[in-house]
């Protein structure tokens, strides 16, 4: 038993002393030097317990310190009773089990010391692995327990096996395998069996060489094979097996197909299947495959049009087949293209494409933007349907074989062109503007108005069925066509032409001439192809007056005084009526005033008023007699008008003027102003309680009239014509008089604007007294 003790200071020696725990065994000792820290206790019995103890000693060997601790000894050392290799990578070792022991080490190594390894097993026998083949070890075993390992047992020497032969398998045929294997380093011989998977029935043989070919064996079946190497000393070594399975079968097709594979079209194969085939591949001409554990798969995509040849190879580990006979296969055809369409005439259109490979019959399909659908079957290469205007024709082709319908060609679109309108109506909005409008038709979009007349052309593009063309010649024969279009086709340059002629131009007034007062003379232009007739019209704000002509002037009667007119004229021809020409202003003489009346306010003073006049903006008013004239300019109907002569004949007469200067003369009856008031006017008491009042005489048989007015009595005398005195009895004395004496007027009223004279009449008992003048006084 090894000890392993710490050291301890001042200590020259060590004692270390075992004592069997279980046995009355002497015990062992073993002293040490003052260096030592291990040491070995010999003559110990094998797997027994022993309290160890250790004991550090000075010089005079009194101890100084000590420790102790409980161990087992190892078990006894077992003995190698064999030592065979049946695996050229390991060797099994059978020995003699030693009381006590835990497990075994097995050790091995080479006599060069190249290879060294050490493997714990539990009991006999125990084997070494990783060896190598074909070489001598020296092994020996070891028992372990608690305590640790015995000593090694004596050694015994053996050799590892040849190594099995390292086989790879092929088959080149459904009917063959071939094995082969690299050469085994000392090997002598090879055995090589063959065993059919489910058999019980071997076929074995012995070479030399490294490979060996096995023939009749049946198709697509699984055989396991395996070999062995002998060495030079008869010892078999290793085997190796390995399984390989023979080619299948030929498959044979039995029905090709076309199939739809989601939205592509796919060539179903299908076939009889091979014995001990675990995958299939169908493989085209066209660079399409496909592969299945079933009996079908769809090479896919296949497009139309396509001859395929296809062969079918059945696969296993053991590798293909041959490829079955192949069969040929020709796709759907493909959709016609290009589709184009001919028009010959309105109406008839034919639907055209090019031929197709690998067709038998094409069915064409035209549908109408209204639903309406058409089918044509045929074996040309064109269709003829009916195309009306204005529609949109959908189009498509299908082509048809034995392997089934063409996919769905490109759809051609067609639109017609529109149609033409056919309730064209034409009317004149205004004498420049024609408006045209009809029902809208189909297949338009936009409509082109044209009209034409020589080299002018006037155009108008609108969505809506109306249009209107402005600005056009007047009385001009215009040439209307209402064109629709629409973005696809374009215009529709059929439709017919309507004839419409514009308004006539408008006449201008060249002269207005005034004839008299109420009547003028009107020329004006006349601009148009004959058979216009021209209106002229002279309007005022009540009234209106025209005149007609197919010529160039025309007069106007009866026109009202004091008015101002517009003077203008329009053309008129079977279409319509002209614009009116611009106006020109015309004024007729003022009116006279319907009244004039003529007042005497003073002796030398009229004031004369009149009536209103229409037109007449100032007036002119004159009294005219040979003694001298009397004139009065107002804006007003009246005025005053002085220096008149008493007892004169006036004429009267007045000038109407209007705000632009016309003027009408008016004459109304003459004027006679009164007759002078007299002069000299005295009163005088006559007997009798009279008064006669006396005036100095004017001349002419002029009748006057004395009027005597006081506070509490009136009097008047009245003399003969020509007469310049009268006189008033029973007067009432004691009062004031104002006594004035005036002409009388022809309808015998007294003139008011005769001077008063004041004069005081006393009294003399009851009689008149004295008569007393007192001054002149003014008319109240």
């Amino acid at each position: 038993m090894t000890v392993q003790w710490s050291r301890c200071s001042g200590a020259s020696s060590y004692k270390i002393t075992a004592t069997s725990k279980n046995s009355l065994d002497a015990s062992a000792f073993a002293q040490f030097g003052a260096n030592s820290v291990m040491g070995s206790i010999n003559s110990l019995t094998p797997n027994n317990m022993y309290i160890i103890r250790a004991e550090a000693m000075d010089n005079s060997l009194n101890v100084l310190s000590q420790a102790e601790v409980e161990e087992t000894t190892a078990s006894e050392v077992p003995t190698i009773n064999m030592a065979t290799s049946k695996q050229s990578e390991s060797m099994t070792v059978e020995f003699t089990q030693v009381s006590g022991a835990t497990s075994y080490i097995l050790r091995a190594e080479t006599a060069d010391m190249s290879f060294f390894c050490e493997t714990k097993v539990s009991s006999s026998p125990g084997t070494v692995l990783n060896l190598q083949a074909y070489t001598d070890y020296t092994l020996s075993v070891m028992s372990v327990n608690s305590g640790g390992r015995s000593q090694p047992s004596l050694p015994v020497v053996a050799k590892t096996v040849v190594a099995a032969p390292k086989l790879n398998s092929t088959s080149p045929s459904n009917d063959t395998i071939v094995v082969g294997w690299e050469p085994v380093d000392h090997v002598f011989l090879y055995t090589i069996s063959i065993i059919m998977e489910g058999s019980d029935s071997r076929v074995k043989l012995n070479t030399t060489d490294t490979s060996v070919t096995f023939s009749g064996l049946e198709a697509g079946t699984t055989y396991c094979i395996k070999g062995n190497a002998w060495d030079s000393e008869k010892r078999q070594g290793d085997d190796f097996t390995v399984c390989q399975i023979t080619r299948p079968c030929i498959p044979v097709l039995t029905e090709l197909e076309v199939r739809m594979v989601g939205s592509e079209a796919g060539l179903s194969v299908s076939w009889a299947p091979s014995q001990g085939a675990g995958e299939y591949l169908a493989f085209s001409s066209e660079g399409l495959n496909c592969t299945s554990t079933t009996g079908a798969c769809t090479l896919a995509p296949v497009g139309c049009g396509q001859r395929h040849t296809v062969t079918v190879t059945a696969i296993n580990e053991g590798g293909p087949s041959i490829p079955s006979a192949p069969e040929e296969f020709i796709t759907f055809p493909c959709p016609p293209e290009p589709l184009r369409v001919e028009e010959t005439k309105a109406g008839n259109c034919s639907v055209l494409w090019d031929a197709i490979p690998y067709t038998d019959t094409y069915v064409a399909f035209i549908k109408r933007d209204d639903g309406q659908e058409e089918r044509c079957n045929t074996s040309s290469t064109s269709c003829n349907y009916h195309c009306q205007c204005g529609y949109t024709y959908l189009m498509t082709v299908f082509a048809f074989s034995p392997a089934g319908s063409s996919p769905p060609g490109p759809v051609l679109n067609y639109t017609t062109l529109p149609c033409c309108p056919e309730d064209v109506f034409i009317s004149l909005a205004s004498p420049g503007t024609l408006e045209i409008m009809w029902s809208a038709v189909r297949g338009a979009e936009v409509y082109e108005t044209r009209a034409v007349e020589g080299s002018e052309v006037i155009l108008c593009n609108d969505t809506a069925p109306v249009c209107a063309l402005s600005d056009l010649t007047c009385n001009s024969p215009y040439s209307v066509v209402v064109i629709p279009c629409n973005e696809i086709r374009g215009c529709n340059h059929t439709c017919r032409s309507h004839t419409k002629e514009t308004a006539p131009c408008m006449p201008e007034i060249l002269n207005v001439t005034q004839i008299n007062t109420t009547s003028v003379n009107v020329s004006f232009s006349a601009p148009n192809r004959a058979g216009a007739t021209y209106k002229v019209s002279v309007v005022a704000q009540d009234n209106r007056n025209t005149c007609t002509s197919r010529g160039t002037s025309c007069e106007i009667l009866d026109l009202p005084c004091g008015e101002v007119y517009e003077v203008s004229a329009i053309a008129t021809t079977t279409v319509g009526d002209s614009f009116p020409s611009y106006s020109v202003p015309l004024e007729t003489a003022p009116c006279c005033p319907a009244t004039l009346n003529v007042e005497q306010v003073t002796q030398a003073m009229t004031n004369v008023t009149w009536s209103m006049a229409r037109g007449t903006h100032t007036y002119m008013t004159s009294l005219t007699s040979p003694k001298g004239n009397a004139r009065c300019h107002t804006l007003d109907t009246h005025c005053l008008m002085g220096c008149i002569t008493c007892g004169t004949n006036y004429t009267v007469s007045m000038e109407a003027i209007s705000r632009t200067g016309h003027m009408s003369e008016c004459t109304y009856h003459g004027f006679s102003s009164s007759a002078c008031c007299p002069s000299g006017v005295k009163l005088y008491r006559m007997a009798n309680n009279t008064l006669r009042v006396y005036w100095r005489s004017t001349g002419g048989l002029h009748n006057y009239t004395a009027k005597m007015v006081g506070s509490q009595s009136n009097y008047t005398c009245t003399p003969p014509p020509g007469g310049n005195a009268c006189e008033v009895p029973e007067i009432m004395c004691g009062d004031v008089y104002n006594v004035v004496v005036a002409p009388l007027t022809q309808d015998g009223a007294m003139v008011q604007f005769c001077p008063q004279r004041m004069y005081s009449v006393s009294c003399s008992g009851s009689n008149v007294g004295m008569v007393i003048y007192r001054g002149k006084r003014s008319l109240d």
